[in-house]
């Protein structure tokens, strides 16, 4: 019987072709349009903690963030580790409820509660059935006002944070960011090392919690609702479980001064049947007026699956499956690196390849066509960044972190279009230069170091 169907199906086809080439063509995709920031609700109570109330789609469902600036870079020079500690531990319960109770609270009301910690902030987020959100805002609120740090918790989580520090340890891929990351940023947190079994041992609740009175209080803090609520009783909620919230530290974050050093490192990894390369420099920071620029032009040339890098050492060469670059934004500061898994009798080929299509871009502007597609696809990610209750407050607190104005976010669209070739092959020269990058290779030394001694020779003599 299937192979009757196929047959007329195939016979129906034969007789009308053009009418099913129509039907197996795409129709072109739309041209994104620009991003209309919804009404927001601000306010910010007496001890100097703010708020931002978003209205944003009809399902009846809202996202919670308190975001404190507290995260790896307020940590101590001995203190590694240690907000990723507090963070984990602050989840386990408050000095009421326990971390099964605040996890059964969070599903009757339709949702969940986690606690993240980056390098700039500690993150609590919740999602929840609207006609809750007034009772999650409390929940939170206890968690970060009141944290119990049970010592009877903390063995646990250390253990836990030890597993997962030195599985990351042992990958390529990790050495080679932080071997990268340590040389760009040395003397500042952003460039220390993953914290070792003996650093993390050593901590105990006494340090958990010197380090929450140090960093965390309402003038480091900002809570953001998007979704469907009732805003008056969700700002009533904001301001009678957060009003009496101690002030706590004024915002700091140690401004980073990246260093721009030409340098081969590499990190044998004896019998490796492929080497890890990170290269790259620092680059500006997303206040700076090339940051699009910059990040439209990383799209082309490293960024997307379409990129000239990607096709080059993936598709045309085959050295390697997934590459990418990116710019890394933190704070007034960032790095734009490339990154790659390649077979390891092709890793000189590899930055041979990886350089060149960078001196391609800088020598020749890319065609319209070429960059019209990346600012298209550009554009399409932002608009996507932009669908979810989480999206819109993960953009409203990168204005906020960077001191960005909502324009950033309102004619994101508007400039990305606006980018012309020129400006993409001023942007590779200006950032992106080859001689000046550090660059990072894990793998068999016995093997990579003759191509890299060869790659070394070439870039000299081509100066």
């Amino acid at each position: 019987m299937k192979n009757i169907v196929i047959g007329l199906l195939s016979a129906a086809c034969a007789l009308s072709a053009p009418a099913c080439a129509q039907k197996q063509t795409p129709p072109a995709g739309g041209v994104p349009r620009d991003f209309t920031l919804p009404a927001k609700t601000e306010f910010t109570l007496d001890n100097g903690l703010q708020a931002t109330l978003v209205p944003y789609g009809d399902i009846p469902k809202v996202t919670v963030s308190m975001i404190v600036q507290a995260g790896n870079v307020h940590e101590g020079a001995n203190e590694t580790g240690l907000a990723d500690i507090t963070g984990r531990l602050m989840r386990e319960g408050t000095t009421t409820l326990s971390a099964k109770q605040i996890s059964e609270k969070a599903a009757r009301m339709g949702g969940s509660l986690d606690v993240s910690v980056g390098p700039n902030q500690t993150i609590i987020s919740g999602s929840v059935l609207s006609e809750y959100a007034p009772e999650l805002v409390k929940l939170m609120a206890d968690l970060v006002q009141n944290p119990a740090f049970p010592a009877t918790e903390i063995e646990r989580i250390k253990n836990d944070f030890k597993r997962e520090t030195n599985l990351a340890r042992s990958r390529p891929g990790t050495q080679a960011r932080m071997k990268f990351t340590m040389a760009l940023y040395q003397g500042h947190p952003y460039g220390r090392d993953m914290p070792t079994d003996a650093q993390i041992n050593a901590y105990g609740p006494e340090q958990v919690r010197d380090f929450y009175t140090k960093q965390f209080g309402a003038q480091r803090t900002a809570v953001y609702a998007a979704g469907k609520f009732d805003e008056k009783a969700l700002r009533e909620a904001v301001t009678s479980s957060l009003s009496s919230w101690t002030k706590g530290p004024a915002p700091r974050i140690e401004i980073a001064k990246p260093v721009t050093k030409t340098d081969l490192m590499v990190q044998d990894r004896p019998g490796a049947p492929q080497s890890t390369l990170v290269i790259g420099l620092p680059v500006v920071d997303p206040t700076h007026p090339d940051y699009t620029r910059l990040r439209v032009m990383n799209s082309l040339l490293g960024g997307s699956f379409g990129s000239r890098i990607t096709r080059n050492i993936r598709e045309d060469k085959g050295y390697t499956y997934s590459p990418s670059s990116g710019i890394n934004a933190r704070y007034r500061a960032g790095e734009w690196s490339e990154v790659a898994d390649v077979t390891t009798e092709h890793t000189g080929n590899s930055l041979k390849e990886i350089v060149y299509e960078i001196e391609r871009l800088q020598k020749e502007a890319p065609t319209e066509a070429e960059l019209e597609g990346i600012k298209n696809y550009e554009a399409g990610l932002f608009v996507l960044r932009n669908s979810t209750p989480a999206g819109i407050i993960g953009q409203l607190n990168f204005l906020d972190l960077h001191g960005l104005p909502d324009s950033y976010l309102t004619n994101q669209v508007k400039d990305i279009h606006a980018i012309t070739p020129k400006e993409v092959q001023d942007a590779a020269k200006k950032y992106v230069r080859p001689d000046e990058m550090t660059i990072v290779v894990v793998g068999d030394k016995k093997v990579i170091d003759p191509q890299l001694k060869k790659f070394q020779a070439e870039r000299k003599k081509a100066l």
